[in-house]
């Protein structure tokens, strides 16, 4: 049986070094290009998972932010040379909506004017591209709040996590009411793998429900931890992602809370 050919674009990063490992796992023959390779536009790329981008410095790095999310994703589809094209996207793209519960065809909103509003406009040109210019070949999966415990995984829950290994005593410079939807890593790459295979159009890639910081710090208390927060804000909650869509593909989210449950149990065994 032929193997089948995988480009991971992004592959140094958080998602796409998790990807690279489970579809080499997986059987796939996967090329992870270093960041800009001359030949992603020139050979043969078969399914490409679009994983470059930018998110936490994005607003110091205007115009990375924009060739990241955009211009190459833009050259890449011009090029053609791809099978499949499945585009990492983010569900912070529905923070300009005022409503609990959000869906893939929702319009967005967004003020062109506002300075911080380039990582959104950056990753909707990235879609519009995937969706409209592919030739019918790009979906777009639309990643939630991903966490996981390998060092250096980025993200408040994931340095939660890895700080765990080391003391029972976690001081966090959060507050207890901030509420987010979690979804694993490895929960994360296995809706790509699916998305890629027999996915259309926009998929949520999230658990489809809002987990606040307090009732993650119970998780950890019930296991011996103590924790702390040194804010005590209330900010609105993003809107709720649904995960219809996803669900019809077979993905479902593992619960944030028996996640942590098992990881926290591992390490004191």
């Amino acid at each position: 049986m032929t193997a089948r050919t995988a480009t991971v674009v992004g592959a140094a990063g958080f998602v796409g070094a998790r990807l690279v490992t489970r579809l080499t796992a997986d059987g796939w023959d996967v090329w992870a290009p270093s960041k800009g390779d001359p030949d992603l536009l020139t050979r043969d790329l078969g399914t490409v998972f679009y994983c470059a981008g930018l998110t936490a410095d994005y607003d110091r790095r205007p115009f990375d932010t924009v060739e990241a999310h955009a211009t190459l994703v833009s050259r890449l589809i011009e090029a053609g040379r791809f099978e499949r094209l499945v585009y990492c996207s983010s569900t912070r793209l529905y923070d300009g909506q005022r409503k609990d519960l959000v869906h893939e065809a929702e319009p967005l909103v967004f003020d062109p004017a506002d300075p911080r509003r380039v990582y959104d406009l950056s990753k909707a040109l990235g879609e519009n591209l995937t969706l409209a210019r592919s030739g019918g070949r790009g979906a777009v999966a639309r990643l939630s709040n991903v966490y996981d415990w390998a060092d250096g995984a980025p993200g408040f829950l994931s340095e939660w996590l890895i700080q765990a290994r080391s003391t029972r005593d976690l001081a966090l410079d959060s507050s207890p009411n901030i509420a987010r939807d979690y979804i694993h890593l490895d929960d994360t790459v296995a809706a790509l793998i699916a998305i890629a295979e027999r996915g259309e159009g926009v998929y949520n890639v999230a658990a489809g429900r809002l987990t606040t910081n307090a009732e993650i710090a119970r998780c950890f208390e019930a296991r011996g931890f103590w924790v702390k927060f040194a804010r005590d804000a209330s900010p609105p909650p993003p809107p709720n992602a649904s995960v219809e869509r996803l669900a019809g593909l077979g993905v479902a989210a593992r619960p944030v809370e028996d996640v942590i449950a098992a990881y926290l149990e591992g390490l004191s065994a």
